[in-house]
């Protein structure tokens, strides 16, 4: 029943290092720009004691301009900078590139929501006792929304992997590309099932990983 699916395990091995690759890429970028970018949400926001309503509001603009993209578009769009960034527009760098663009966004909403949830009350006693602007983001906000962190890079994560999938459809590589190449364009089903029972245990894994980590930094 699964005899093609066996005969393209090794090519399958393949495209999910490839689908590592991008996501390692993507997830990295969104860590070391949407972060403080999603930091930087919080402390700009009206009432906050680094209010600047400008700043933000240029910010918000900025975050809801990509977000609003449908990714396969975004896709497209950014195959100019693609070719310029990684010199190429195929292959799984060439993919990491516009999937960065779209993560870091998503991971800044997601970060200012996490830090959102920390009590107000916390940040002004550590206000009340001499703390900066840094050690408040550095020892409080981040320290306290630690588990919500964990929960919205778990999300991060699984949403970009299905986003990865749909850049393996225009040249990324990757499982997404396996799944249209062989299930779809030589209508070999157990292939298709064999790829997105794949994805399915990867998703499963990598949301356990994150609830199982959140609820152990949660001490409340």
């Amino acid at each position: 029943m699964f005899d093609n699916f066996i005969e393209i395990l090794p090519e399958l091995w393949v495209a999910i290092g490839q689908t590592a690759l991008m996501l390692a890429i993507a997830v990295g970028a969104a860590i070391a720009l949407g972060g403080p970018l999603g930091v930087l949400l919080v402390l700009t926001a009206p009432g906050q004691s680094m209010a600047r309503p400008a700043l933000n509001a240029a910010l918000n603009w900025f975050v809801n301009l990509v977000r609003s993209f449908p990714f396969i578009i975004l896709l497209v769009a950014l195959v100019p900078v693609t070719r310029t960034l990684a010199g190429t527009s195929i292959g799984p760098v060439a993919a990491a590139v516009p999937l960065s663009f779209a993560a870091i966004p998503y991971f800044a909403r997601l970060v200012e929501q996490a830090l959102r949830e920390v009590p107000r009350g916390v940040i002004e006693a550590a206000h009340a006792m001499g703390a900066s602007e840094l050690e408040v983001v550095v020892r409080v906000l981040l320290v306290e929304a630690r588990p919500a962190l964990v929960l919205a890079l778990t999300v991060l994560v699984v949403s970009f992997l299905s986003y990865s999938a749909m850049a393996g459809v225009v040249g990324g590589g990757g499982i997404g590309d396996i799944a249209i190449r062989y299930g779809y364009y030589r209508f070999q089903t157990d292939v298709t099932v064999g790829t997105v029972a794949l994805l399915v245990l990867i998703v499963q894994a990598i949301q356990w990983a994150g609830s199982r980590c959140s609820r152990r930094l949660d001490h409340r």
